[in-house]
């Protein structure tokens, strides 16, 4: 006999139909599909961080300035953001399945080409084709973890998913070296094209856009990331949020959810969340591009412990989003803001205190994990905030709106930086990321923080 559940969640009636007892099993595929997605992002940003390794022995071959180099790391971040927002709308008009695979291509083959540049010009086009490609796969993937999550899951799926952007520039450091004492700096772009067109082809193959469409995941898997409420309610594991105090400082509110692009365009909330990512994209930028070259230069580090000191934010950024992920949906009920704040104020203070970093690797690497972890504790709720902003089927649009703002701190930072060089020093580099950090959070106050039941 088939029985229903009916419930109250938030004085609204909600019925959660549920199968025989035993006749229908929960499957557990959006996980897979998160592991997937932490896999191939891992690879994407691994591809935008390797010439950071291996700018210091490029320039060996290539006379460039910081300038010139900088200019040459930006050009990555100028595909990027020139894609963002096409890439959104593709996205919602074809879905992430279908151009998925095009795209994660066309970065491999991008990636692979810079190994085989004999020109800058070459390496410059190169690398813009890198960022024009791999702007839709960052578009896409949020654009997954929102369809495929249920809301009280978002947070934590986006930090693995942030975490992913964070363990490729863990691992690029270490293999990079291995790579350039085997056989020089050329293979590191060739190896690292190779994975990607076997990833864009198994994911057209497993990844549907949405759970209801996948041949993997069971009725009752569907209804509990579509219905979550109800779930919820049957099961009696909803808890209550309560600290008053907070919803007053990060100005909870219940918002009329944003259902059109130009309500997304025109929303300060949107647009004040995505100005706050530039500045955090700056200092991840930093910490990707300048880092081994500040290692090598100013600290006069060997190839290996560079390595090690330059993987250490990125060690301690995967924690650090997976941590801030959990907090910002278990222990603040699903609220954003407050992590975006104390990453602002945090990131501030370590930015500052590299002026007097160490010389010791093991000192400095310790620094940099700190740096690294409270970097990303808040980092990825700036993608999560416009989950609760915005409809689904407007979610692509707002991602890349966030995305194109970030991003464009990507583009911005490495040429700034070798500008600052070329006249000033590192210490004034730190500074000005420490007082980006300050405005970062001035503008995060300003926004926002769009909850159903707020308690003020």
């Amino acid at each position: 006999m088939q029985d229903s559940v009916e419930a109250k969640v938030d004085g609204v009636e909600v019925a959660a139909v549920s199968a025989k007892e035993g006749a229908q099993k929960m499957t557990s595929f959006r996980w897979v599909v998160l592991a997937f997605i932490f896999l191939i992002y891992t690879l994407a940003t691994a591809d935008r961080a390797n010439i950071g390794v291996a700018m210091p022995y490029i320039r060996k071959e290539f006379a460039m300035s910081n300038t010139e180099a900088g200019a040459l790391m930006s050009l990555f971040f100028a595909g990027y953001v020139l894609s963002m927002i096409p890439g959104g709308f593709i996205c919602r008009k074809l879905g992430v399945n279908k151009i998925f695979g095009l795209f994660m291509t066309l970065t491999s083959l991008f990636t692979g080409a810079l190994g085989y540049s004999t020109a800058i010009w070459q390496m410059q086009a190169a690398r813009l084709g890198v960022g024009l490609s791999e702007g839709p796969l960052a578009v896409g993937m949020p654009t997954t973890i929102n369809n495929w999550f249920p809301a009280k899951e978002k947070g934590f799926a986006t930090g693995i998913f942030i975490g992913a952007s964070k363990f490729g520039p863990l691992v690029v450091p270490p293999v990079c070296a291995v790579i350039i004492n085997l056989w020089g700096w050329r293979e590191i772009f060739r190896i690292f094209a190779i994975p990607g067109i076997f990833l864009g082809i198994a994911w057209y193959f497993l990844v549907a856009n949405k759970p209801s469409q996948s041949r993997f995941t069971s009725p009752a898997e569907v209804e509990y990331i579509e219905n979550e409420r109800a779930f919820d309610a049957k099961k009696k594991t909803a808890k209550p949020y309560n600290m008053v105090w907070l919803d007053k400082i990060v100005r909870a509110r219940k918002i009329e959810k944003l259902d059109s692009a130009k309500k997304l365009f025109t929303s300060w909330n949107m647009m004040g969340s995505a100005c706050g990512y530039f500045f955090m994209i700056a200092i991840t930028t930093t910490m990707m591009s300048w880092i081994p070259t500040y290692l090598v230069t100013v600290k006069k580090m060997a190839i290996m412990k560079m390595a090690f000191a330059a993987a250490a934010p990125f060690a301690g950024s995967v924690i650090g989003n997976m941590v801030g992920g959990w907090l910002s949906d278990n222990v603040f009920g699903q609220r954003r803001k407050p992590l975006m704040m104390v990453t602002c104020l945090t990131s501030s203070v370590t930015m500052y205190s590299l002026i007097s970093s160490p010389a010791d690797p093991w000192l400095l690497g310790i620094l940099l994990f700190v740096t690294g972890f409270f970097v990303a504790l808040g980092f990825s709720a700036f993608t999560v905030y416009p989950m609760g902003l915005v409809t689904k089927d407007q979610f692509s649009i707002a991602t890349s709106i966030t995305n194109t703002l970030g991003q464009l701190g990507g583009f911005c930072t490495p040429l700034a930086i070798g500008m600052i060089l070329d006249k000033f020093s590192w210490n004034v580099v730190f500074g000005a990321l420490a007082a980006g950090c300050l405005i970062c959070f001035a503008i995060v106050l300003t926004i926002e923080e769009p909850v159903d039941n707020p308690l003020v």
